[in-house]
């Protein structure tokens, strides 16, 4: 966050207020300048494919407005007199206070305001998410671990066999999240595995967030984002941890993801087996069921492959477009900002683990402007490409009318509701779109015979 950028994929600290939204029945106050909270909820809920207000969110967040009266004498005040008011309207089980840029520059101690209301029994907990400390990425993983650190808290764990927790997809960055989870879920139920997602529809809500420290073992699966998580529950309640570095996207992908978890958690063999032989059974028979339609229309079928995403999404769709459908990639830009160089070392390394030609293309920029000059530069003429991004990578697409799928932030021309790209059922998804998308660019239609 110390430069300026155009066309950002990504937003503040503030804005991991999503983060908290995708937890029922879990409410945040905000701590900040008014506009704040809805400008966030704009960037990361109508820019991500039109997911609505959901609960408690929109306009209905719950924020100080801090005005001139607050730089000069403090806010503090203002904040404890809104949690208490809070508590007389609104419906929750937990209420997460957040610090924007005002508040933290002023100095304003909302961990000593959240403290108070716990010390009266009561649910809350707060998190220093001012916009100047970093993006929506480590606002994530701040919320998370402070809401394991304060409400969680210092707990002797009572290990429940088979039961994992999931951190995986950031809520509304990543525009599919609420079916990638989904699909996480059944795969890991299926594996024989009690599950606390944690976020979303399929989420118990803070009965997950409380049963946190009894699991057996818990699961990563993002190259970074998660890992302080992971780590600090591992210092705070000695839980290990299974670290998956990227999205599993269809049968190959996903079928090693549940085999390396197998063998990290001594999982019984026979049952892995069945559920991967059971799953890419059906898998492979969709696919094989394209064979048709890829011999009449290969001459249509772009093949060249540009990614604009985060490091999670990207290197899963990458993988599978390569490795199964046999694209070729031209140019797979990474756009969350990874903070160090040692993770984007990491992040190279899985590439190269993807295959050599997908390493030589690996790029990390969140730029928009220079993403898009980059990608036109790459294209050039050709007519062949398919990009997943943004709707912002329209622009380069309709150049030569070649293909756009949205994958990464912001989405505004389109609707998404529990769409997935992960695991078997979303690899399936990901490849109707693929395939369908040949016939919306209106290069075909005069070839396409109706009997």
């Amino acid at each position: 966050m110390s430069k300026l950028i155009e066309q950002p994929r990504f937003s503040c600290a503030l804005a991991a207020q999503t983060t908290v939204l995708a937890i029922p029945r879990v409410l945040p106050i905000v701590h900040a300048g008014p506009g704040c909270a809805s400008k966030t909820f704009l960037t990361l809920s109508q820019c991500c494919g039109n997911q609505g207000e959901g609960f408690g969110g929109g306009g209905q967040i719950s924020s100080t407005n801090t005005g001139q009266k607050e730089v000069v004498f403090g806010g503090e005040n203002k904040l404890r007199t809104l949690t208490e008011n809070a508590f007389k309207v609104l419906d929750a089980d937990l209420f997460v206070l957040l610090s924007g840029c005002t508040s933290g520059i002023i100095g304003d101690d909302i961990l000593s305001v959240a403290n108070e209301f716990r010390e009266q029994g009561k649910p809350v907990v707060a998190a220093e998410t001012s916009g100047f400390k970093g993006n929506n990425y480590y606002g994530h993983e701040l919320i998370v671990n402070s809401i394991i650190e304060q409400f969680v808290g210092d707990v002797t764990p009572k290990v429940q066999k088979g039961l994992v927790n999931v951190f995986a997809v950031v809520p509304n960055q990543d525009p599919f999240w609420r079916g990638d989870l989904e699909e996480i879920k059944r795969i890991l139920t299926a594996a024989g595995l009690t599950v606390n997602i944690l976020f979303g529809y399929e989420s118990a809500g803070v009965f997950e967030w409380k049963n946190i420290p009894n699991a057996e073992f818990n699961i990563l699966i993002s190259p970074w984002v998660g890992l302080k998580t992971v780590e600090l529950l591992k210092k705070k309640y000695g839980t290990p941890f299974f670290h998956f570095p990227y999205l599993p996207v269809g049968g190959k992908a996903t079928g090693l993801f549940l085999k390396k978890l197998a063998a990290f958690a001594d999982l019984k063999l026979e049952k892995i087996s069945s559920v991967i032989r059971r799953e890419e059974d059906k898998f492979y028979e969709y696919i094989v069921g394209l064979a048709d339609f890829i011999s009449d229309f290969r001459s249509n079928i772009p093949n060249d492959l540009y990614v604009v995403a985060d490091s999670e999404y990207a290197l899963g769709v990458t993988d599978y477009l390569v490795n199964e459908l046999g694209l070729q990639p031209k140019a797979i830009i990474i756009d969350d900002e990874p903070p160090t160089e040692t993770i984007k070392d990491n992040i190279k390394k899985i590439a190269e683990s993807i295959g050599k030609n997908v390493a030589d293309v690996l790029y990390f920029e969140s730029d928009g402007g220079k993403i898009q000059k980059k990608l036109i530069e790459t294209i050039g003429n050709s007519k062949k490409a398919v990009v997943f991004g943004s709707t912002w990578e329209k622009i380069v697409t309709e150049k030569n009318n070649n293909m756009l799928m949205h994958l990464s932030l912001p989405v505004v021309d389109d609707v998404i509701l529990n769409k997935s790209y992960a695991g078997y059922t979303g690899g399936l998804r990901l490849t109707e779109d693929l395939y369908s998308g040949i016939f919306k660019r209106g290069t075909i239609d005069k070839n396409v015979q109706v009997l």
